[in-house]
């Protein structure tokens, strides 16, 4: 549906000459495209700029917007600008369908287009779009069955299990190419009033998190599932999400939601892999995230944070004294001088192949949640 989106705002930024966003009624934003001016520029302004930048707009832009009665318009709007607030004059066409308001297509047009010229074809056209993208946001209420189809897959008995996978195969076909992402909620849980992605279930457990099932465009390509991560992570500050590797059909699901909980779990410690981890781009954290605990023989490090980091980073740079020191900002002698006590504590050698493995892994393990 994503994709059928984008083709729908693509369209009318074609059609009416202007960059077009698409939100639904929360203003999370769905899709966006730009449209080159006369000058060659695009115009943005702030409104445009934040909606796009975090995937949707702040509550007080909302309420702005909702004050001049968007939410009750059936036919195409003018919304005034407000140079103050760095606001430009939009055309809103109201996404909507069965009589409801579902979303909201805007036109950055500086003016150009007059919404009551029920003569204009380009403006029939793109209200037939705006109608069309209505159609689709209705069929997300689909998505609630299949979150619970999910929700069964990941965790139900064995007979759940089935029967979801026989809904889900239904729903999507056995050869859709799919992806799981996982959202780590932040130390709080889940924010309320916070609402579920379309196609997604909470999946308890000793660290729940929320899972996602999302169809790819093309087998192999991660993007619409980097981009539903990027997106659910705007509205939960703190969070942190994986994406599991490309399956083809729902058969396999319990194994990718492994690989993407996994994920989302070294993105919440890994600043270099955050805050959306693939499972494909894991590395050695995939060796540290399966161990059930950090190896005994690395507890007194582990009671010492500085030989603890200490430690890390010198195998993270795969025993350059040169590189450790410039990560650590310590001169030489004073690394050496820590290397020897990390030694002297463990009775581990860091020279040793095996045993760098087994500490590496083992820091690595217990700086995961």
């Amino acid at each position: 549906m994503r994709d059928d989106l984008q083709d729908v705002v693509d369209e009318v930024a074609r059609l009416l000459g202007a960059p077009a966003t698409l939100e639904d009624v929360d203003f999370t934003l769905l899709a966006f495209a730009a449209h080159p001016l006369d000058d060659g520029e695009t115009a943005m302004d702030a409104v445009r700029t934040r909606s796009i930048l975090g995937r949707g707009s702040a509550p007080a832009t909302r309420r702005w917007f909702e004050d001049l009665g968007i939410a009750r318009a059936e036919r195409p709007v003018r919304t005034p600008a407000d140079p103050a607030a760095g606001i430009l004059t939009r055309l809103l066409l109201p996404v909507r369908s069965g009589g409801r308001t579902l979303g909201y297509l805007w036109l950055l047009d500086g003016g150009r287009t007059d919404p009551d010229d029920d003569a204009d074809p380009a403006l029939a056209a793109a209200v037939a779009l705006a109608a069309r993208a209505g159609r689709l946001l209705a069929g997300r209420d689909d998505d609630g069955e299949v979150g619970d189809a999910l929700a069964a897959a990941l965790t139900g008995t064995t007979a759940a299990r089935e029967r979801a996978q026989r809904t889900l195969t239904a729903r999507l076909g056995e050869d859709t190419p799919l992806a799981l992402v996982a959202l780590r909620p932040p130390p709080g849980g889940l924010p309320g009033g916070w609402r579920l992605p379309p196609a997604a279930a909470v999946v308890a457990g000793g660290d729940p998190a929320v899972a996602v099932l999302v169809r790819l465009a093309r087998a192999g390509d991660l993007r619409p599932a980097a981009t539903t991560a990027s997106a659910a992570l705007a509205r939960l500050p703190g969070a942190s999400a994986g994406v599991s590797e490309p399956a083809t059909g729902p058969a396999d699901l319990v194994a990718r939601w492994a690989q993407a909980h996994t994920a989302a779990r070294v993105a919440a410690v890994a600043p270099g892999l955050a805050p959306v981890a693939r499972w494909c781009e894991l590395g050695g954290w995939r060796v540290a995230a399966a161990l059930p605990a950090p190896d005994p023989a690395v507890a007194p490090l582990l009671a010492d944070p500085v030989m603890a980091a200490t430690a890390e980073a010198y195998l993270d740079a795969a025993g350059s004294v040169v590189r450790t020191s410039a990560v650590l900002s310590v001169h030489r002698q004073t690394l050496y001088y820590r290397l020897g006590r990390i030694t002297a504590l463990t009775g581990l050698d860091l020279a040793d192949g095996d045993t760098r493995l087994l500490v590496h892994a083992s820091l690595r393990r217990a700086r995961l949640p």
